[in-house]
């Protein structure tokens, strides 16, 4: 037989919640209240705008675009580069920002050029003609 070897009087057991705490969690999590600002988080799925990608692409687009995987300089990291637009610098950061919410993926103006993080191949030409880009080459 075990003998209680403590001394003084027993810890009281708690019954219910504290005031103000919910019953629910069991005990105080740090993320509760981060799971309110989830939803002010960018989206991690693209985002198919009517003024970005209109469903009767422009009449006065660029003729031609060229598509291309590429591997970046810095870390080998494969980038999609979109060339041959024919673009002032204004336009192409902006076609660059929509091209980013349509993809879901970062991207930069390089010159007359936008580089796209990941392979973007099968998804880019769709978006650039919808764009008003009258003819896409891969390659």
């Amino acid at each position: 037989m075990a003998r209680n070897t403590r001394k003084g009087p027993p810890e009281p057991k708690l019954q219910g919640t504290p005031p103000g705490k919910s019953s629910t969690g069991g005990f105080n999590s740090p993320f509760a209240a981060l799971a309110e600002l989830r939803e002010a988080l960018p989206s991690k799925t693209p985002q198919l705008r009517a003024e970005d990608f209109p469903a009767e692409p422009p009449p006065d687009g660029p003729a031609r675009a060229r598509v291309r995987l590429a591997r970046r300089e810095r870390d080998g990291a494969e980038v999609t580069r979109v060339e041959e637009l024919g673009l002032p610098p204004d336009a192409l950061e902006a076609w660059c920002q929509a091209l980013q919410r349509g993809l879901a993926c970062r991207g930069v103006v390089e010159g007359d050029a936008l580089v796209l993080e990941g392979d973007q191949r099968r998804s880019v030409p769709d978006l650039l003609l919808r764009r008003g880009v009258r003819r896409v080459a891969q390659g």
